[in-house]
């Protein structure tokens, strides 16, 4: 059972695995570490069942189901009007992303019984699956499942505090109602906010503030989001109908929180290839080195310097818009070479590096390997009729902690292998 132990989690977790239902071909079984998925599995039981008795109990007292579907309806609605804009942000967003929808939980935790706002976010966040997240590669159905395993628990919870000292009973003109909102925000902020960090720590291994519950601004933005749910909340019970005049500033807060990540991806991104810029690699380089560091003995990464071969000819003969769009390609050959948790950075003229996470030894050398001739297959169209064939590249490859004990180090080895390769006839990988 899984409430017997880490024993008991494996046990289950095995017999999950190889129920045909769940095949372990499954990317989660490849992508998600098997302490995360422990953890998620928990989180989506722990939601079930809390759901579960508190239909089965009443908990928290009857539900008016006028209010569950005004609050379904204005959910549904708000989500449509910017289904395009979260789109664009899941592309873009990293390990935390705040989800604007959290305006209808405040308002629900309120005035809904704890199971019915749970069942509120459930309803809630399919309808994102459907309309938005499913196409989105950054959100497969693991995390997805676990994301909404997260929101009811933390729903329940704030709408459970409310039951204390009857405050959910409380009106919103008085400060009982208004101390009710507050606890209510807190107690979903700081639940939601754990649940979250614990599983991005237990999927990515990070440590940084930043990574597990968002930077100053990103939290700033879900207390904007909280206090629009609180305002949602009066209208709906005091003038229902002035609740329009929540949704026009959670549109347009949606559309800056947009607007602010596409500022932060230009930042880090190189106009002619999208790939990373220098900045940018070096930032999660940098990263990647203090989790390796921290880890202590045994834990490695490694770094691939790629130069593309006589790229002058090219410009000399075809110009330099054609350069780009070689460049561009070659890009798109390497991006595609590597696997999906490598980071590939453009260093400036014809020069590219991979980040090459937790990896050492024989794998680094062949997915160089795999880069090389990927690149070497490749035959780019340009001027609609002209073909840019014949392609190479030159590797240098270095690893953490052999080639150094820091990455200034390790990158100047990696240096020092590309140029060998270039010594030595180009078309080839040099560690």
């Amino acid at each position: 059972m899984l409430g017997a132990g880490p024993r008991g989690v494996r046990g289950a977790l095995a017999a999950w695995r190889e129920w045909d239902g769940l095949p372990s071909r499954w990317g989660m079984w490849v992508v998600a570490r098997r302490r995360w998925i422990a953890y998620a599995v928990v989180c989506e039981l722990a939601a079930v069942t809390a759901v579960a008795v508190g239909f089965v109990t009443n908990f928290g007292g009857p539900v008016q189901f006028g209010w569950f579907a005004t609050l379904v309806v204005l959910g549904i609605a708000q989500a449509e009007m910017s289904r395009r804009i979260e789109r664009l942000r899941r592309w873009m967003s990293g390990q935390t992303h705040i989800n604007v929808t959290s305006v209808w939980y405040l308002a629900g935790a309120f005035l809904l019984p704890p199971a019915w706002v749970a069942l509120l976010a459930l309803v809630l966040y399919v309808h994102l699956w459907l309309r938005v997240w499913r196409s989105v590669r950054t959100r497969p159905a693991h995390r997805f499942l676990a994301s909404t395993a997260w929101a009811m628990l933390s729903c329940f919870a704030a709408s459970s505090v409310l039951t204390i000292d009857h405050l959910n009973d409380a009106t919103l003109n008085t400060w009982h109602g208004v101390l009710a909102l507050v606890a209510a925000a807190a107690v979903f902020e700081v639940v939601n906010m754990a649940l979250v960090a614990a599983g991005i720590y237990l999927y990515t291994g990070s440590r940084q503030a930043a990574d597990l519950i968002g930077t100053w601004e990103d939290n700033a933005f879900e207390i904007a989001t909280l206090c629009l749910g609180g305002l949602a909340s009066l209208a709906l019970v005091a003038q229902p109908v002035l609740v329009v005049f929540v949704v026009a500033p959670l549109l347009l807060l949606h559309r800056y929180l947009l607007l602010k990540q596409q500022l932060q991806v230009a930042a880090v991104t190189d106009e002619k290839t999208g790939l990373l810029n220098t900045a940018g690699w070096h930032d999660l380089a940098t990263r990647e080195f203090t989790r390796a560091r921290r880890r202590g003995p045994g834990s490695e990464f490694a770094v691939l310097m790629i130069d593309l071969d006589h790229f002058k000819r090219i410009n000399d003969t075809y110009g330099h818009l054609t350069g780009d769009e070689v460049l561009a390609a070659v890009a798109v050959a390497i991006a595609e070479a590597v696997r999906q948790s490598d980071t590939v950075g453009r260093f400036g003229g014809e020069e590219f590096v991979v980040l090459l996470p937790a990896t050492g030894g024989t794998p680094v050398l062949a997915i160089a390997e795999r880069v090389r001739v990927a690149v070497g297959e490749l035959s780019v169209v340009v001027g609609g009729t002209a073909r840019v064939s014949g392609l190479s590249v030159s590797v240098g490859v270095a690893g953490y902690p052999d080639a150094g004990d820091t990455l200034d180090q390790v990158l100047r080895s990696a240096d020092a292998a590309l140029y060998r390769a270039k010594d030595a006839g180009r078309n080839r990988v040099a560690v």
